[in-house]
């Protein structure tokens, strides 16, 4: 029984700028830069005949092309925090996108995602850190703001029912489509 989610790979370049971001903070188990991924919906985990469904259903998303940008880092949790995330500002395209696969999944019978839509990487799971340890991490830290990058695609992904953090692997890939200018 798969675990599946779809989301945004992170180029190389901004992965290992945020890599560059991992340490000084007490409690925090760091992700892989190879695993650093914007998840777009978490599906969880499914029967292998769904599965196939959903493959075949997010083939219908016809999105263009647009551009993203990492801005700053936050946590997760409030005064328990339990997430360091790098932002991302929450363009149009985006939204657009994440609301398109989330429309299609409940067609087929997925529960609608219970938490608003917060786009995020995440870059530890934290256990054990004060939220004035976060704080400080962050006062050091949360100025970050990456390149912006283009999204030319979007995949399905798969995991093992883990502590988090990966290893993940791409099922399937959805490119996204060159929107050409019309000259007059």
């Amino acid at each position: 029984m798969p675990r599946l989610f779809t989301g945004l790979e992170i180029p190389a370049s901004v992965a290992q700028s945020l890599a560059m971001m991992r340490g000084g903070l007490p409690g925090a188990r760091w992700i892989d830069p190879e695993n650093y991924h914007l998840t777009l919906r978490f599906i969880g985990d499914i029967d292998d005949a769904l599965a196939r469904d959903i493959a075949g259903l997010l083939g219908r998303v016809q999105r263009g092309v647009f551009e993203l940008r990492l801005d700053g880092l936050s946590s997760f949790g409030g005064r328990k925090p339990r997430a360091v995330v790098a932002a991302v500002s929450p363009v149009a395209a985006l939204m657009e996108l994440q609301a398109e696969q989330e429309r299609l999944l409940q067609r087929l019978g997925l529960e609608p995602e219970g938490r608003k839509y917060t786009p995020h990487v995440t870059l530890a799971r934290l256990r054990d850190s004060s939220s004035r340890q976060v704080a400080d991490y962050l006062a050091a830290r949360g100025y970050y703001r990456s390149s912006s990058f283009q999204v030319s695609r979007f995949v399905l992904f798969s995991s093992r029912a883990s502590i988090g953090g990966g290893p993940y692997v791409v099922e399937a890939d959805y490119p996204l489509v060159e929107r050409q200018l019309r000259r007059a």
